[in-house]
């Protein structure tokens, strides 16, 4: 059986190279280590699923604060055959759930039952040619021998010091034995996390909700007075997520449904595609800033069918672009989602294209900063915040909305672009925003992730200038709303990207220069 497997895997690989469409291999990731497992995935002969897994995976250690095991994911994806799919991943609330009165930002009364290793396996399964446990590899090697902690995540952790020593398991992975945060630079070695994947790699995505892993987790739950079970762990399943598509300057824009807010992101650029193309910065800022004011009156419509029709129409956002000034200069409310800013970080986005055509756009998340800030005594993972208010009002069995929007754009049935975004309740506006530079103003991929952003808040234009970077690009007209000038980094989000270079049949990638991470593109 053993060697039957080998030559299986080994044709499969040998197989891929028959149609092989591009002349590379590329991901995106918010950390160079994590853009280094799925760069060697594909040295191992791996395509852009595995990639985007041993990439994820490796997240979970390296860039803690940000997503984890105890996390949720969604995930778009297009095949060599040119389908796509989308994975709902998504924290779900457990079956005895009973709103409280008393709302809550951390803690375990904010956990819900966690959805990144089903999701993982979802999208390796039937998908992936290399074995689960070689793409855990890079993970469990990370935790087991250490990593350097970069600057960004040891300031992270340090903000939520007086978090991390309230709960025995948190302060145990986070806090040196003097009681101290990582500092940058220092190696950070973490047992008990790589004692958990290594059982993953074992015994896959049952290791985790099934098992011993599953049975402690229920006991820490039950030990503090919180309602997840292992029922609860049992039952959870990574679910098929509704692609929904728009259009934008003669492209296709495919992004996915709720739990995820894609159907936001394709409301945004139709409202831009009905703009006459900008010809300078003023007129991109209004028409983006308006187009991004009315999707984001919608967000709470969604999941009403009628309202969903209005949101993707064509026709509607027509009539929202014509009369872009007039309703601009109307103050409108912001609808709140429990989401916010996220200056000190929040969520991680990873994208992946391969050889034979295969794009992955992954979000992965544990809310803000340090999620939970609740890590079960020998497991070694944060868990995500669900419930408790954060992200509004759920009954049992509801999955976690959010911001969340992996994205891709397609012409001709080819995948040109493939991006996301981490940034809490601005990731729609920089995928949208983003997506508007480099088709409508055509600039270059590294250009698009770092020219300036601009987000609605009332009767202002909140708009990305550190560095100088609106100021130096000049302007040209009058801005429809006063502008409220932001010069922190990474307040606007943060993307990671994948784009197919047509004049050389190869992808090409960005990461977004207000974080750490990086790209690798593989031969």
């Amino acid at each position: 059986m053993k060697n039957y497997t080998l030559i299986l895997l080994f044709l499969l690989i040998t197989f891929q190279g028959f149609g092989q469409k591009y002349a590379n291999n590329a991901v995106s990731a918010a950390h160079p280590l994590a853009a280094d497992a799925g760069a060697l995935m594909y040295q191992k002969g791996g395509n852009a699923y595995d990639a985007a897994v041993a990439a994820a995976f490796a997240l979970a250690v390296v860039e803690p604060s940000m997503s984890g095991l105890g996390g949720r994911l969604q995930a778009i994806y297009q095949t060599t055959e040119g389908l796509t799919r989308g994975i709902d991943a998504s924290s779900e609330v457990p079956a005895n759930y009973k709103s409280p009165k008393e709302k809550y930002s951390e803690g375990y009364a904010t956990i819900g039952i966690p959805g990144v290793v089903r999701g993982l396996e979802k999208l390796h399964t039937g998908n992936g040619v290399l074995p689960w446990k070689t793409l855990l590899e890079p993970a469990i090697n990370y935790a087991r021998n250490g990593y350097e902690i970069l600057p960004g995540e040891a300031a992270r952790q340090a903000a939520a010091k007086s978090s991390i020593e309230k709960y025995p398991g948190t302060k145990q992975n986070f806090l040196t034995s003097d009681d101290q945060t990582f500092s940058a630079g220092s190696m950070v070695v973490q047992k008990d996390l790589a004692r958990t994947l290594e059982v993953i790699a074992g015994e896959g995505a049952d290791g985790f909700y099934m098992g011993r892993i599953a049975r402690t987790i229920a006991r820490d739950m039950k030990k503090n007075s919180h309602i997840l079970s292992y029922q609860d762990l049992k039952n959870y399943q990574a679910l098929d997520l509704k692609v929904l598509e728009g259009y934008f300057r003669g492209h296709t824009i495919k992004s996915l449904y709720l739990p995820s807010y894609g159907a936001i992101t394709l409301q945004i650029l139709q409202i831009a595609d009905h703009f006459a193309p900008p010809s300078n910065n003023t007129e991109w800022t209004n028409q983006l800033g308006h187009a991004s004011e009315i999707g984001y009156q919608y967000r709470q419509f969604q999941q009403i069918p009628d309202s969903l029709v209005s949101i993707l129409s064509r026709n509607k956002a027509a009539i929202w672009a014509k009369k872009g000034k007039q309703l601009a200069q109307n103050k409108l409310s912001e609808n709140i989602t429990g989401e916010s800013s996220a200056t000190q970080g929040h969520t991680t986005h990873l994208t992946t294209a391969d050889k034979w055509g295969n794009v992955v756009s992954l979000t992965q998340t544990l809310g803000p900063n340090l999620g939970s800030r609740v890590v079960t005594p020998g497991l070694g993972f944060l868990y995500a915040v669900t419930l408790g208010g954060y992200l509004g009002e759920y009954k049992p069995g509801d999955r976690a909305k959010s911001h969340i929007s992996p994205t891709l754009l397609e012409k001709d049935g080819e995948i040109l672009l493939a991006l996301g975004a981490a940034g809490g309740n601005k990731i729609v506006i920089a995928v949208a925003q983003v997506i508007s530079r480099y088709i409508d103003q055509g600039y270059n991929l590294d250009e698009s992730l770092s020219l300036p952003r601009v987000y609605p808040n009332g009767n202002h234009w909140q708009i990305e200038n550190h560095d100088g970077l609106f100021t130096r690009l000049g302007s040209a007209g009058q801005l429809w709303k006063t502008p409220e000038f932001i010069d922190q980094k990474a307040y606007f989000g943060r993307v990671h990207a994948v784009a197919l270079d047509k004049k050389t049949n190869s992808w090409i990638a960005s990461a977004d220069p207000d974080w750490e991470g990086t790209v690798r593109l593989v031969e």
